[in-house]
């Protein structure tokens, strides 16, 4: 049995990092080597995440100390702008480490790949540095991309999200109570997804998000201006001929809804039609936000990253 490649997590406190550590314990490649978090320091991982079984401690790493320790990659899960000291402490005494960064700071970097496998699978494969996409970017960009050769226009994107895609420091779009029986919106002109869709994808979309009282889950609806008149069936098969094989995307004929996106590990696409002209389509997408939208995608970016199966730890 060889050695399990040794995983070093920054910012473990947060709803992504408590579901990364899940998955890096579950993981039959991969062991948890740190967990670092400043307000949990000293306490054992498994009082918040019961199925680590590496018997890991939180701990109070500086980048330089991080940087220090063993290990073949290192996940950063903080928020915007909180990552850069540890990428340069990594960059100067270990370069050879994988990263994956799950903020923003790195996804306009065309020196690090863009870690949304079935859209840029090959650049990521043997990468050491990775920018993880959004929760939304990713949604809307598989919702959008099958359609580009024959796009009219600019795609207009509505999204909702369960509240745990603000994260855990307290705000309107965190409050349960300010969420209840509302549906909140928010950033309605240039957010960073609809920014990072638009660079990655390679044309302008509009995107429009709100915060729904569900604690996860996400949806978009995609309504695409095209070129080319299409009928339902031929948009239904430029999806299957795009997406058939992939196995964390099902294709299916209804709308999926938020809740279908909660808990599941891929992206569930449907309500597949065209407009009466055939020159416009509606597509919807739901996924969760915690997981294809953050941490199973991290997970299957390391594993191609390592060259391991890229479903290993994901799917059983």
């Amino acid at each position: 049995m060889t050695e399990p490649y040794l995983i070093g997590l920054v910012g473990a406190r947060g709803h992504t990092g408590r579901e990364l550590i899940r998955l890096i314990s579950g993981h039959p490649e991969m062991m948890l080597a740190y967990a670092v978090s400043r307000e949990y320091a000293g306490r054992k991982v498994s009082e918040i995440a019961p199925e680590d079984k590496d018997e890991c401690i939180f701990e109070a790493l500086d980048p330089a100390e991080a940087a220090r320790r063993r290990v073949d990659a290192v996940i950063l899960a903080m928020p915007d702008g909180a990552g850069g000291a540890y990428v340069e402490a990594f960059e100067k005494t270990s370069p050879e480490t994988i990263i994956v960064d799950l903020s923003a700071d790195r996804r306009f970097d065309d020196r690090w790949a863009y870690g949304l496998p079935e859209l840029n699978r090959t650049k990521i494969r043997g990468a050491t540095r990775i920018a993880n996409p959004g929760c939304y970017a990713t949604a809307l960009q598989l919702a959008v991309a099958p359609l580009l050769p024959i796009l009219g226009g600019v795609p207009a994107v509505f999204g909702a999200s369960g509240y745990s895609g603000a994260g855990t420091t307290p705000s309107p779009r965190n409050d349960p109570a300010r969420l209840a029986d509302n549906l909140m919106p928010y950033k309605l002109v240039g957010h960073n997804h609809e920014k990072e869709a638009t660079h990655h994808l390679g044309v302008p979309v509009r995107f429009f998000p709100h915060v729904h009282p569900a604690f996860r889950g996400l949806l978009v609806t995609a309504h695409v201006p095209l070129a080319t008149p299409i009928d339902k069936a031929g948009l239904t098969k430029l999806f299957h001929e795009h997406y058939d094989g992939e196995r964390l995307i099902v294709l299916q004929e209804a709308p999926p809804e938020l809740k279908d996106g909660s808990g599941r590990t891929g992206v569930l696409i449907g309500g597949l039609d065209v407009g009466a002209d055939g020159r416009s389509a509606v597509i919807v997408a739901a996924e969760d936000n915690l997981l294809k939208g953050a941490s199973v995608q991290a997970i299957q970016n390391l594993n191609l990253a390592l060259g391991l199966d890229e479903y290993v730890g994901i799917l059983g």
